[in-house]
C-alpha cells in the first residue's frame, strides 16, 4: 500500500518580515561613500537632496515593476530568466553574463576599495590598496573552507547598519548647522536638468541597489497581491527616508569643500559630529560593515556563475563543486575579476562602469513589462504593477535619461560597459556553436550505434 506523501508546511513571509528583507537588501555602503563625488559638480543643498529623493523614486518604481514579473514568471534567475522568456535566450544570457562578471565582482571591488580607504584614513600607515586586495583574498579563503551561511550574522550586521544611520541622523539634527541652504532658488531647479545631475544619479543608484533583489521573495510572500506591493512600497520608502535624512545631516554638518572628492564621507561627518577620537572609531565601524558587504557578495555571486555553468555545457567547468558542495571554481573566477577591478581602476571608474551596464539591463527588464503584457495578455499575474503604465514609464524615462548623459559625459566608462556586453554576445555565439557541434556529434554517435 502506497502511503500518501506528507504535506510539508511552507513558511510564508509576512508583511513585517518582507519589509525587513527589503531594507536588509538595500542598506549598503554607497550612502557612506558616494556624496563626495556628487559634491564635485553640484553645490546646491536642495539639488543634492533631490538626487537622493529621485533615486528613491526610481528604486520604488523599479521594484514595483519587478514585482509583477516575479509573480508572472516565478522561476528563479531574475533578469537571466525574465529576459530569456520576454526577448530571446541571447538577451537572457547577456544579463547573466553581466551579473556574473560585473553585477557582483564590481560591487565587491567597490566595497573592498572603500574598506581600504576607511581603514587607511584612521591608520595612515596602512596601504589602502593592499588592504583591499588582502580582504578579498582572505574572505574568499573563508568561503572556500566553510559553507555555513551566517544568516543571523547578516541580520545583525544589517541592524548595525540601520542603527548607525539612526545614530548619525539623531546626532546631526541636534548639532550646529553649516551655512548651506536647502530652500530651492531658480538656479537650483535648473541644476536638476544638467548632465552632472544625471551622472550623479548613478552614484545614488549604487547606494539604492538591492531593490531588485527584493522581488525574489515574491513566491514566498503571504497574500502576495496584498502584501507584496505594501512590502516594496514601505521598505523602499523607509530606506529612501533614511538616505535623504542621512545626507541632509552630512551636508548640514560638514563643509562642502571638506566632502568634495572624498570617499570616506561617514568618517568625515563623524569627525564633525563626535570629534576626532570617536570619529575614528566610527570609521572603523563602517569598515567592519564593509567586510560584511564583501563577504555577502563573495558568497552569493558565484551561485549565479554556477547556475549558468549548469545551463550551458561549455561552461560546465564553472559549475563543478567541491566534495563539501562548495562552488570553488566559480568563487575563484569571481574573486579574480574582483582583484582585476581593484588593481586596474579607481572607485569612481568602477562605480560608473558598473552602474551603466547594470542600469542598461534593468531598463530592458522594465521595458519587458510592456512587451510581456502585449505578447501574453492572458498570462496569470498574481500581482500587477501599481500605477501601470505610469510607474514603468517614469522608471524608463529617468533611467534612460541617466544612460544617455552617461554615454555623453562618461564616454570611456560607458564604452567599457558596452564592450563587456559585446564580449558576452561573442561568448554566447561561441557557446551556441559548440553546443550545436556537440549535439550533431551525439546524434551521429546514436545513429551509428543504431546501425
Amino acid at each position: 500500500m502506497i502511503q500518501p506523501a506528507l504535506s510539508v508546511p511552507v513558511y510564508r513571509i509576512g508583511l513585517y518580515t518582507g519589509i525587513a528583507i527589503v531594507v536588509a537588501n538595500m542598506v549598503g555602503t554607497g550612502v557612506f561613500t558616494s556624496l563626495g563625488f556628487q559634491v564635485l559638480s553640484i553645490r546646491s543643498g536642495f539639488a543634492l537632496l533631490m538626487l537622493w529623493l529621485i533615486g528613491g523614486v526610481i528604486a520604488l518604481c523599479g521594484a514595483l515593476c519587478y514585482g509583477e514579473l516575479a509573480a508572472a514568471l516565478p522561476r528563479s534567475g531574475g533578469e537571466y530568466h525574465y529576459l530569456s522568456r520576454i526577448y530571446h535566450p541571447a538577451v537572457g544570457f547577456l544579463s547573466g553574463w553581466v551579473s556574473a562578471t560585473v553585477g557582483f565582482a564590481a560591487p565587491t571591488a567597490l566595497a573592498a576599495i572603500a574598506l581600504g580607504r576607511y581603514v587607511s584614513t584612521v591608520w595612515p600607515e596602512v596601504h589602502a590598496g593592499l588592504l583591499s586586495l588582502a580582504a578579498v583574498v582572505l574572505i574568499t579563503a573563508v568561503h572556500l573552507i566553510s559553507q555555513r551561511a551566517g544568516s543571523r550574522f547578516q541580520v545583525v550586521v544589517t541592524a548595525l547598519k540601520v542603527g548607525l544611520l539612526l545614530l548619525f541622523i539623531g546626532a546631526g539634527l541636534v548639532s550646529e548647522p553649516q551655512p548651506l541652504g536647502f530652500v530651492p532658488a531658480a538656479s537650483d531647479w535648473h541644476q536638476l536638468l544638467t548632465p552632472a545631475f544625471a551622472v550623479s544619479l548613478i552614484y545614488v543608484s549604487y547606494a539604492y541597489s538591492g531593490w531588485n533583489a527584493a522581488v525574489y521573495i515574491a513566491g514566498e510572500v503571504e497574500q502576495p497581491q496584498r502584501n507584496l506591493p505594501r512590502t516594496l512600497l514601505i521598505g523602499t520608502a523607509l530606506v529612501a527616508l533614511l538616505y535623504v535624512l542621512l545626507n541632509y545631516v552630512f551636508l548640514r554638518t560638514t563643509p562642502l569643500d571638506t566632502l568634495a572628492g572624498q570617499l570616506e564621507i561617514g568618517f568625515l561627518s563623524a569627525n564633525q559630529l563626535f570629534g576626532v577620537g570617536i570619529g575614528q572609531m566610527m570609521g572603523l565601524v563602517i569598515a567592519l560593515l564593509l567586510v560584511s558587504t564583501v563577504s555577502s557578495m563573495i558568497f552569493a555571486g558565484p551561485r549565479i556563475i554556477q547556475t549558468m555553468g549548469e545551463d550551458l555545457p561549455a561552461l560546465r567547468w564553472l559549475a563543478r563543486r567541491s566534495r563539501s558542495g562548495l562552488p570553488v571554481r566559480a568563487t575563484l573566477f569571481q574573486s579574480l575579476l574582483t582583484v582585476l577591478f581593484i588593481v586596474t581602476a579607481t572607485f569612481e571608474q568602477v562605480l560608473v562602469y558598473a552602474g551603466f551596464v547594470l542600469n542598461l539591463f534593468t531598463f530592458l527588464t522594465v521595458l519587458g513589462l510592456f512587451v510581456l503584457r502585449w505578447r501574453q495578455p492572458n498570462l496569470p499575474r498574481p500581482y500587477r504593477t501599481w500605477g501601470y503604465p505610469l510607474t514603468p514609464l517614469l522608471f524608463l524615462a529617468l533611467n534612460g535619461w541617466t544612460l544617455v548623459f552617461l554615454l555623453r559625459d562618461k564616454f570611456q566608462e560607458s564604452m567599457l560597459g558596452l564592450l563587456t556586453v559585446a564580449i558576452g554576445l561573442l561568448v554566447y555565439a561561441v557557446l551556441t556553436l559548440v553546443g550545436r557541434i556537440r549535439s550533431r556529434q551525439t546524434i551521429g554517435e546514436a545513429s551509428r550505434s543504431a546501425e
